[in-house]
């Protein structure tokens, strides 16, 4: 199982790692803290240098409710990070984070590899052509409504079956348009309660049947500290026990904000399935 960025083909048959990098001033976690600044290179240079395979980089906050940033402000914050990088770290492959067709274009024209797309292109009808065109692999993650509107969008029957259908007909859009690397990721946290996100993870592996890679991020996330009575300043070890169960169950990247931790994830793991590192 492999996707191709920028022509390096990475087999995700032995899970991957993704690093979190968010230039928003307002994410759940990290907000604020890393730019393009000495500290983010620095952040960025750690992250590979603990074994990230992709770095994620986000300018609009995903958090439930978050703020509305209009696409010229994300732009002004995203594209100085993506050319800082790659201008330290030539071979880094980046993910960008945006729902956005324009954001995602101008990013991959200077130089990154995967778009992340929390809508599947519900969000901007013209993101999978943009998607086509620059023939990237694509990560749709599955969402009801807007960041700022999908707390309220949480009534489900059966939670699984209907992502499970809503993914099937994005990836055949998806290929309808040419697209060939695709991957699955079922948004915990977005549009779901706290209870429909440990359904999700009981029935992780049924997301198989899709046949194609899956992502799991469940990083400091609430369904993580919540339970625990905790802040996301505490819920490494969560994120630690909830990563091994999703990559137990198929999951191919980890997309974490604590690298080192969830490579050793990936290296324990090994022992019981049957990874090639």
């Amino acid at each position: 199982m492999t996707i191709n960025c920028k022509g390096q083909l990475i087999d995700l048959s032995t899970p991957k790692i993704m690093g979190i990098l968010n230039v928003t001033p307002n994410s759940f976690y990290d907000g604020g803290k890393f730019t393009l600044s000495e500290n983010g290179l620095s952040q960025v240079g750690k992250m590979l240098e603990e074994g990230a395979t992709f770095i994620d980089i986000g300018a609009y906050s995903s958090k439930p409710n978050a703020e509305f940033v209009s696409e010229e402000e994300e732009r002004k914050r995203i594209l100085p990070v993506v050319q800082g990088i790659l201008n330290q770290f030539p071979d880094a492959l980046l993910s960008i984070d945006t729902f956005r067709s324009g954001i995602a274009s101008v990013c991959i024209e200077n130089g990154a590899a995967i778009i992340n797309d929390i809508s599947a292109g519900n969000l901007d009808e013209k993101m999978m052509e943009v998607i086509a065109k620059h023939n990237v692999p694509y990560i749709m993650m599955h969402m009801r409504g807007t960041p700022q509107t999908m707390q309220s969008q949480t009534n489900y029957e059966n939670i699984v079956k209907e992502i499970v259908f809503y993914f099937s007909e994005k990836v055949s859009k998806a290929r309808s348009l040419g697209i060939n690397d695709l991957i699955i990721d079922p948004g915990f946290g977005f549009a779901k309660t706290l209870e429909q996100n440990y359904e999700i993870l009981q029935n992780f592996e049924l997301f198989k049947m899709l046949d194609l890679p899956l992502l799991a991020g469940v990083s400091r996330k609430s369904m993580v500290y919540k339970p625990l009575g905790l802040t996301a300043n505490e819920a490494l070890n969560g994120t630690t026990v909830l990563s091994t169960i999703a990559l137990t169950k198929g999951a191919n990247i980890l997309r974490v904000h604590d690298v080192k931790e969830a490579v050793e994830c990936v290296k324990l793991a090994k022992k019981i399935m049957n990874y090639e590192l």
